[in-house]
């Protein structure tokens, strides 16, 4: 077995697993490729079996496949130990050590182990026939890799660039075609329309006017936009008129937003979402964000006490959302008064807490979604891009089809260790809009305008 010839050698690290334990089998394709695991990323998987989260479900899922392995060889090397592993037309190699350059230094578990990994890459490097390839998302362990003379990667997802889909168009028309503009098909306007152009500024030639447009079945519909800014939280720009739109439309079961941090997102859908309540399309709001615990290396709600302490804040943007319209409803009311009084923290408390009520305001983690079903709710699961593929898989397979969902997030706010923008939820649903289906009516949109004030304008400007 030992002499068997691979195309490529990937040495995988802790997180690829950990993201997706499926991407080992692309990785393999049908063992052309050689699969190297360091035992210490055995133990690591083994370390967070125990949970409700992301991480806990892949670890546990990956311990599962392992069950199904058979070992057809070993081998001893000097330190080292190399066993041969097969499961689902995947090889393996698992690599321990009897004693590591590391166990002597005193630093943290997870650099040590970063360490050793490192220690079992550069063994491989030297002991097959070909160069290995050490993969990982972590940016710093390919960094030390890298200055050890090993060759890194990360996951890359198919390659293509969100950033390349254009979901608004320009295009002109006549004075004459304004009478018969509406419900025309868009390929007469736009010889080049793709089904990923769901929006549309249709400017009147010789003129100032412009059109909003939505498309729906290759048809335009021009935008209420009166109607659009009839609500708690107005939209203020041509972007936030498309996506209020296409959360008021009966028609879009989906709609997918990649936006800049303050361009309003979370505030427009949940405005949106409390008129659509008040109007009896649905029975509630649930809001769905990835918790804390489930991003691993960054704080851990396990340490606070009580579950109420754990999750405010887990909920921060949903308050902070509901504060704000809180406040802009009470200023709406004022509005014809000769003096503006500012309401106090106790009458927003009162407020937020009277639409949570009111509305059925609902909070969830992805950690209790397994085995729910949610029905006649408007949907918004936010933070998308710290959401692995499977994560999403399992939150949207929870929705039956008096839903609609709202998916919002920025892949310049990652904040997972196990997930990258080329393989992240948010990335994968919105190049899915790049392709014709029957299942669902979706909507896609950037937001690229910040809105919040200078502050954060001049921060995305120049970070």
């Amino acid at each position: 077995m030992f002499n068997k010839k691979f195309d490529k050698y990937f040495v995988i690290d802790t997180n690829i697993i950990l993201e997706d334990f499926t991407n080992l089998a692309k990785l393999s394709q049908e063992s052309k490729n050689l699969i190297i695991l360091p035992e210490i990323v055995l133990d690591e998987i083994d370390s967070k079996k125990s949970g409700f989260d992301e991480i806990n479900y892949q670890a546990r899922s990956f311990a599962r496949f392992l069950e199904n392995s058979s070992i057809n060889d070993s081998k001893e090397i000097d330190n080292y130990k190399i066993i041969i592993v097969s499961v689902d037309n995947i090889t393996f190699n698992i690599i321990s050590k009897e004693s590591y350059l590391s166990d002597t230094k005193q630093m943290s578990l997870n650099i040590a182990n970063d360490r050793k990994i490192l220690e079992i890459s550069q063994f491989a490097n030297n002991f097959y026939d070909k160069q290995i390839e050490f993969i990982s998302n972590d940016i710093m362990a390919r960094v030390r890799a890298t200055s050890l003379d090993l060759k890194t990667n990360f996951l890359k997802g198919d390659g293509k660039d969100e950033e390349e889909l254009d979901f608004i168009k320009n295009s002109e028309i006549t004075f004459e075609e304004l009478e018969t503009i509406d419900n025309k098909d868009i390929t007469l306007i736009d010889k080049d329309f793709e089904i990923q152009n769901f929006s549309y500024c249709l400017q009147v030639k010789n003129s100032d006017q412009v059109l909003l447009a939505s498309i729906k079945n290759k048809k335009i519909h021009i935008l209420d936009e009166i109607e659009l800014r009839d609500q708690i939280v107005v939209p203020l720009n041509k972007e936030q008129l498309f996506f209020t739109n296409a959360l008021m439309d009966e028609y879009y079961n989906i709609v997918i937003v990649e936006a800049k941090a303050g361009s309003g997102k979370t505030l427009l859908a949940l405005s949106s979402a409390v008129k659509l309540v008040r109007k009896k399309q649905f029975q509630k709001i649930i809001y769905i964000r990835n918790s804390i615990e489930s991003l691993d290396k960054g704080e851990d709600v396990g340490y606070l006490p009580g579950l109420e302490e754990k999750f405010r804040i887990y909920n921060h943007p949903l308050m902070d959302s509901l504060r704000y319209m809180a406040r802009s409803e009470h200023k709406n009311k004022s509005a014809n008064k000769k003096t503006y009084t500012p309401p106090t923290d106790e009458e927003i408390n009162e407020k937020v807490d009277r639409t949570i009520q009111n509305y059925s305001i609902e909070t969830m983690w992805v950690g209790e979604m397994r085995g729910r079903t949610l029905s006649e709710s408007f949907v918004i699961v936010d933070e998308a891009q710290n959401m692995s593929n499977k994560t999403m898989q399992m939150v949207l397979s929870r929705i039956d089809h008096t839903c609609k969902v709202v998916i919002l997030g920025s892949n310049k706010q990652i904040d997972n260790f196990y997930v990258n923008k080329y393989t992240n939820a948010l990335t994968t649903l919105l190049k899915s809009t790049k392709k014709e289906n029957l299942y669902v009516n979706l909507y896609a949109i950037k937001l690229k305008k910040v809105l919040r004030g200078p502050i954060t304008q001049w921060a995305e400007s120049i970070f």
